[in-house]
């Protein structure tokens, strides 16, 4: 079977594998630009408040929690590495936020953020998706480089689950990119490239995550906390001020609260 034959291969093959199939669900929500040229405003905000609920759920289930349970019984207090790994990932994502030129869905190119450039609005709202694709692909890369590590706290069924969610909100992500770049003109084809290219750099980020835990063992729970950090600085920094830009505050609420439990639910119930 399928599972079985992908359960024997190395966890860097593995983390390689997860995130392609994240950026393919990237992709598959970027290929609606061939069906719809715009996007009800209150649907997209709901999808990025349903995208920022999976992320919060994911980063506490499957990151944070793992985190102190495998600091129990070392020199430390258990609660220093999530505490520290956590700080460390959003201070990450806060310097790339300086640095990289990146403009959010919704704001006037004036608006953009990072150093100064001219590039196309259209580069600068890829480089934003792609900043929110960071965090996710060293996550789920972290969880399968913890089957590496031996861990008896990880599980091949939690590093999938943590997979599948990704995944699912990234549908969302991939349409909040092709959808406005279309409506602002470009053709179809241009659109979903653009919208698919955003998630290429989470199979980069995982096999990089996974191979980091499984060469030094000891960073594992602060890796996993710094994933998790990141990918809280991104819902709170990003995905729920974008999706209550247009005043849809109770859709994108709403959203967030299913997003959230999905994650929990597939998490709990079968991770």
């Amino acid at each position: 079977m399928l599972i079985d034959w992908f359960a024997k291969l190395d966890p860097i093959w593995q983390a390689f594998l997860a995130t392609c199939f994240t950026w393919f669900l990237t992709a598959l929500g970027a290929a609606v630009v061939f069906v719809f040229k715009q996007v009800n405003r209150k649907v997209m905000d709901g999808m990025l408040g349903f995208a920022a609920g999976v992320m919060i759920a994911a980063s506490f289930w499957s990151l944070l929690a793992p985190a102190i349970e495998m600091a129990e019984g070392t020199a430390v207090p258990a609660w220093l590495p999530a505490a520290v790994g956590f700080l460390l990932g959003g201070a990450f994502l806060w310097a790339i936020d300086q640095v990289l030129p990146h403009l959010h869905l919704g704001f006037p190119m004036e608006e953009a953020e990072g150093i100064p450039t001219n590039w196309q609005r259209s580069v600068l709202l890829v480089l934003a998706i792609t900043l929110h694709n960071i965090p996710e692909g060293l996550a789920v890369g972290v969880a399968f480089g913890a089957l590496g590590a031996d861990l008896p706290s990880a599980s091949l069924a939690g590093a999938v689950i943590l997979a599948v969610g990704i995944g699912i909100q990234n549908l969302p992500e991939g349409a909040a990119v092709s959808v406005p770049l279309r409506r602002e003109g470009l053709g179809r084809w241009k659109s979903f490239w653009y919208g698919q290219l955003s998630g290429a750099v989470e199979p980069i980020a995982g096999v990089l995550g996974a191979a980091a835990v499984i060469l030094m063992k000891p960073i594992l729970p602060y890796a996993l906390a710094f994933a998790a950090g990141a990918m809280i600085y991104v819902v709170v920094e990003e995905l729920i001020p974008e999706s209550q830009l247009q005043k849809n505050t109770h859709v994108a609420t709403l959203g967030v609260m299913v997003g959230f439990v999905v994650m929990m639910t597939l998490d709990v119930a079968l991770g």
